[in-house]
């Protein structure tokens, strides 16, 4: 067994019930965040451009439109969890240390605090898993058959 098997062994080993609970309540927060993006994408567009990504911009809003929605509902059905926080990280790392740093270290800067928990959580679920209320703990158990 190499180490990534021996990781998600022991997060699949060891998880309490109540993870699932923020698992999903992070999922919603991802979610509507990237539905409130849809609804503004200038202002997208411009948290891009503030970073310097002049490099297809808009191939970069719609890439964190698109894992923000698909990554949120996956985290909240409990679908390929750790691919989903897989991809939703490089858009977390963007938002805590070139977004959000930018406006100021301080208490009064929600955003920032909101990002740092919700990055810190996803790479808690990039380890953990799923869990035992996903879709991924139903499809793995014995009997459940796929047809196709």
């Amino acid at each position: 067994m190499n180490l990534i098997h021996k990781i998600e062994h022991w997060g699949d080993t060891h998880h309490p019930q109540w993870i699932d609970y923020l698992r999903i309540a992070v999922g919603f927060l991802i979610l509507i965040k990237g539905m409130s993006f849809v609804g503004d994408l200038d202002r997208v567009s411009s948290l891009v451009q503030q970073v310097n990504y002049t490099f297809y911009i808009w191939g970069g809003v719609h890439y964190i439109v698109f894992a923000q929605i698909v990554g949120g509902m996956f985290i909240i059905f409990g679908f390929q969890t750790r691919l989903a926080c897989l991809v939703l990280l490089p858009i977390l790392f963007g938002a805590v240390f070139f977004v959000n740093l930018t406006h100021g270290f301080s208490f009064l800067n929600g955003e920032l605090w909101l990002s740092i928990v919700v990055l810190l959580l996803l790479i808690l679920f990039l380890v953990m898993g799923s869990g035992k209320y996903s879709l991924d703990n139903l499809m793995n158990r014995p009997g459940y058959e796929r047809k196709i």
